[in-house]
């Protein structure tokens, strides 16, 4: 099968979930400054979430570079992956009702969504890997020993576990991970430059 249609439809969702995110954005009540920073947990909730949708493309832009064939596993992993991503704008719109701060609860939720979409990223490399090529593939050569992806796990994990007591605390872990991956796989790129 071709990839293109995957990558299209990838690139589609993944701009509505960045659209539906950012209309949970409310203009302040007043015209001020502090009106605005009344609101900053919001904004930064928006500014978190928004990295993490956009870490995942790009590194998704990344990965697809050295794919040359899906099949239907892949499809449905990709499926899965855009379904946990598709839960950033309900999870980030109740992290932000409780206000001034962040509540347990939904804490607990925002941490679940980006475990599972950690979880689906790890996935849809694995079955990735196997359409093209298996431990032989260029691709398999290129991720390697990936020590991001089980840490982030880890920490989302720790973070989610956290959240009951110190959401506040799982919040900025959620960040951490969110730093971790910041700047795409240098990897991936290196291998498309030596093409």
């Amino acid at each position: 099968m071709e990839k293109g249609r995957l990558e299209a439809f990838t690139d589609g969702v993944i701009a509505v979930v960045i659209t539906v995110m950012v209309l949970e954005l409310h203009v302040p009540a007043a015209a001020s400054w502090a009106a605005l920073l009344e609101d900053g947990t919001v904004f930064l909730s928006y500014i978190l979430s928004f990295v993490y949708v956009g870490i995942y493309w790009t590194n998704h832009h990344h990965l697809f570079q050295l794919v040359r064939r899906v099949n239907g596993t892949v499809l449905w992993a990709n499926l899965f992956f855009l379904f946990c991503l598709s839960l950033f704008p309900f999870s980030t719109a109740w992290l932000n009702k409780a206000q001034p701060g962040p509540a347990a609860v939904p804490t607990v939720l925002y941490g679940v969504t980006l475990l599972l979409t950690a979880l689906s990223w790890g996935l849809l490399a694995r079955v990735l890997t196997a359409a093209n090529g298996g431990e032989d593939s260029e691709l398999r050569k290129v991720l390697g020993a990936d020590r991001k992806t089980p840490g982030s796990i880890v920490i989302h994990v720790a973070a989610t576990a956290i959240a009951f007591r110190q959401p506040v605390v799982s919040c900025v872990l959620y960040a951490v991970v969110a730093a971790m991956w910041f700047i795409p796989d240098r990897r991936i790129e290196q291998r498309l430059g030596s093409r």
